[in-house]
């Protein structure tokens, strides 16, 4: 069980009444179940009420049962298989709630990543990166998604952005063979943790270049070699990784630079657009009269 969270029911085990001792067993022997289950349905499943479990989760410390299960969810992210996501969002989650329960835990992840943002150190990183000669972004997994998305709008802002290809561990080093002091190193990753990733990180730190992380956590492994870190929220919703909360953030970052360097950006979206036209790469679409 997370350090935390254990070391929380064993702090005020002593207290608990025997419908909370219940719960503490429960929440304890099946963690994964606990991770996805409403406080009606653990109350349901342990026999106690609602408001018994909600008082539980404050008894230990939480705000309240989001907070506790949201603890839990985290313990369990490294440890879970995709197949087995699956299988418990199949079990936890009526098919007909399933795109209420999506939408809503994307709503709540984004207002945890606006509520715990580093501000200072989101600004902190816009200037070190805006300087930047030469601008790297690795992503693996799902990160690399969001890493494809980040390297496109930085190509508008910087004069050189590679998308790191992380086929391997050679591969990612070849690439970065001739970065150095005066670059920057934009790495992406989220539970289950990129080893490349992280030790990209680190092989640009020790090169003196700006080093950024965009993950989820302090503990993270990217954390280490990371000069600068940009933390948002991602969760499970069953085997897909939720990463709204990092593409907002993302999208900060983007828009944040481009206004820094303003002048540049600016007469480069002007001569972009007029490609553009010219060549008729965008369909125009005609406006209707009403």
């Amino acid at each position: 069980m997370n350090d935390q969270l254990s070391e929380r029911i064993q702090r005020s085990r002593r207290g608990f009444s025997k419908s909370q001792r219940a719960i503490a067993q429960y929440l304890q022997d099946h963690p994964e179940e606990v991770a996805f289950m409403t406080a009606s349905r653990l109350g349901a499943t342990v026999g106690v009420s609602e408001s018994t479990v909600v008082r539980f989760a404050t008894e230990i410390g939480y705000s309240g049962y989001p907070a506790m299960q949201q603890a839990v969810q985290e313990m369990i992210r490294n440890k879970l298989t995709s197949f087995q996501r699956l299988e418990m969002t199949s079990h936890n989650i009526p098919l007909d709630k399933l795109l209420d329960a999506v939408l809503g835990q994307d709503i709540d992840i984004l207002r945890r990543t606006r509520e715990n943002v580093d501000r200072s150190g989101f600004y902190q990183a816009v200037s070190a990166l805006e300087s930047a000669r030469k601008v790297f972004v690795l992503g693996a997994g799902s990160s690399l998604a969001l890493a494809t998305f980040l390297s496109h709008y930085l190509q508008l802002i910087f004069d050189t952005v590679q998308l790191v290809e992380a086929t391997s561990e050679a591969a990612v080093f070849q690439q970065l063979a001739h970065a150095g002091q005066g670059d920057a190193m934009i790495a992406i990753s989220f539970p289950r943790y990129s080893k490349k990733a992280a030790k990209a990180l680190r092989y640009a730190s020790s090169r003196g270049m700006t080093a950024i992380a965009i993950t989820d956590s302090p503990q993270s492994p990217l954390a280490a070699g990371a000069s600068h870190l940009l933390l948002a929220r991602s969760d499970m919703v069953s085997f897909v990784d939720s990463l709204v909360g990092p593409l907002s953030v993302i999208n900060a970052l983007i828009v944040t630079v481009a206004i820094r360097k303003k002048a540049a950006v600016s007469e480069t979206l002007r001569y972009i657009e007029a490609i553009w036209d010219e060549f008729g790469v965008y369909e125009k679409v005609e406006e209707e009269n009403s």
